[in-house]
């Protein structure tokens, strides 16, 4: 009886040892193949290919219409097409000089852009998003914008960076490009966060400003990002300039995030 004991043990010890097996070996299947989806969104837009007379006919248009201002960039007109593919995907997003290229969605809910690609197949990167309170018309003050912190540099892990006031330097300015403008916007201040408790008092939720009430509010904002930052950027933001907020994980507190905060600047010439 104890010898079969033994074999019985043996063999339920081999059966999970294999179960354990097989389980690692898919989720680094699953964690690899979320990689290789991060790196492909960032080329995405450069397999966007466009007709001589798509491009022609849209300048055409533009130069008719009763409200032009510029003409639409080559970008504007990849965004367009992308977006007879997943109508969710509202802009993208660059900051050049880093693995930041993105596509931003925006869809009915936080959650669901957290494990899907802008093709609504899971995965574990999920995608950059856009807060689903953020409205366009009329516009909030704020796009408070999304992604997580992967240990391979993908998405937005090069956020990061800017603890370093040289990385600044280096990238001071991010690209966002939507169906109607393509634009840089100004980084302001750079910060470390967290997500605090409720009952957390005369802390700054970042994470929570998406549209100014008023005057005062969108200063207070301001005010808290600047006096947040790792360092002076030498630029702030006034009443009425559209704000824009990266924000990430991070891992110097429990709960912590990393954000980037920036107000729209230039326009990118066609």
């Amino acid at each position: 009886m104890k010898r079969n004991s033994k074999k019985v043990t043996i063999a339920i010890i081999y059966i999970v040892a294999i179960t354990l097996m097989i389980g690692s070996l898919f989720y680094l299947i699953q964690y690899y193949n979320a990689l290789h989806n991060a790196k492909k969104q960032t080329d995405l837009l450069n397999e966007v290919s466009l007709e001589e007379n798509t491009i022609e006919a849209e300048n055409i248009a533009n130069e008719n219409a009763e409200n032009f201002t510029e003409q639409n960039t080559e970008r504007m007109l990849k965004l367009e097409e992308l977006q007879n593919e997943n109508s969710d995907i509202i802009g993208w997003l660059e900051i050049e000089g880093t693995n930041i290229n993105y596509p931003v969605l925006q869809g009915s809910d936080n959650d669901f852009y957290m494990d899907h690609d802008y093709q609504k197949k899971k995965t574990m990167v999920g995608s950059i998003f856009l807060d689903k309170d953020y409205e366009w018309e009329p516009a909030s003050s704020n796009l408070l914008i999304y992604g997580h912190n992967i240990k391979n540099g993908t998405m937005f892990q090069n956020l990061l960076n800017y603890r370093e006031k040289s990385y600044y330097e280096e990238h001071p300015t991010i690209r966002f490009t939507t169906a109607k403008e393509d634009v840089y916007y100004e980084i302001i201040a750079a910060f470390p966060s967290k997500v605090y408790n409720k009952s957390d008092v005369n802390v700054f939720r970042y994470y929570s400003f998406i549209n100014a009430k008023n005057e005062n509010e969108y200063n207070e904002f301001v005010e808290n990002a600047k006096k947040a930052s790792l360092y002076d950027t030498g630029r702030t933001s006034v009443y009425g300039e559209q704000l824009m907020t990266l924000s990430t994980c991070a891992y110097h507190v429990t709960d912590g995030r990393f954000a980037v905060v920036a107000k729209k600047g230039s326009v990118v010439e066609p």
